[in-house]
């Protein structure tokens, strides 16, 4: 089934081979409540804790493959969510900072992540808008949920050369590429209209 997924995600235009591999060998269907066990290999998001969502793989893929990760590479995930996501880059040997803000998927997926010995460099409670700054400067940052303009904290924490992946918008998102060409240049691509669970900002 996880090869009919990878199939389907090459027919829609998926390109990353390291990306599919990952979706080949990650068992999605482990990250999602047991009464959805039989759409696990679907093409679809599907609901979970918290109001939140498993994204839809075609779209973990496509995110995963606009951040051209590479083995080693220090990568920030802005909503661990399920930790499908999480466990994607670990498959292609990242080293992983994931924040959730949602304390019941946090605690969730720090059991989840020790159970199927997936091992983030760190898991962290907090707003994902603030970014890691005493973790940065990182290769890459990907954002898992719609935010209605992009947050500041995550362009200043990339390296110069890093990629940062995000939708943005408010009802649909335009999911959105920075590279960051110097310390004040960034260049700007725009990749077509997805939809998102809003990225939440902590307000105190």
């Amino acid at each position: 089934m996880r090869n009919k997924l990878a199939d389907t995600l090459i027919k829609k235009g998926i390109t990353d081979t390291n990306a599919l591999e990952a979706i080949r060998t990650i068992p999605r269907h482990l990250f999602m409540d047991s009464s959805f066990e039989g759409h696990a290999y679907q093409d679809k998001a599907f609901p979970i804790a918290a109001d939140q969502t498993i994204s839809q793989p075609y779209t973990v893929a496509f995110q995963t493959q606009l951040l051209e990760v590479k083995p080693g590479q220090k990568i920030l995930e802005i909503g661990t969510g399920s930790g499908y996501q999480t466990a994607v880059l670990l498959q292609l040997k990242a080293k992983v900072y994931t924040i959730e803000r949602q304390l019941e998927l946090f605690k969730k997926t720090k059991i989840f992540f020790a159970k199927l010995g997936y091992r983030p460099k760190k898991k962290i409670f907090g707003d994902g808008y603030k970014g890691l700054p005493e973790e940065a400067p990182f290769d890459g940052i990907v954002v898992t949920a719609g935010a209605p303009e992009v947050p500041r904290p995550l362009l200043s924490q990339l390296k110069v050369g890093g990629r940062l992946v995000i939708p943005v918008g408010t009802n649909d998102q335009i999911m959105t590429l920075y590279i960051r060409k110097s310390e004040k240049e960034f260049e700007k691509k725009e990749f077509g209209s997805f939809r998102f669970v809003p990225l939440l900002e902590n307000k105190n």
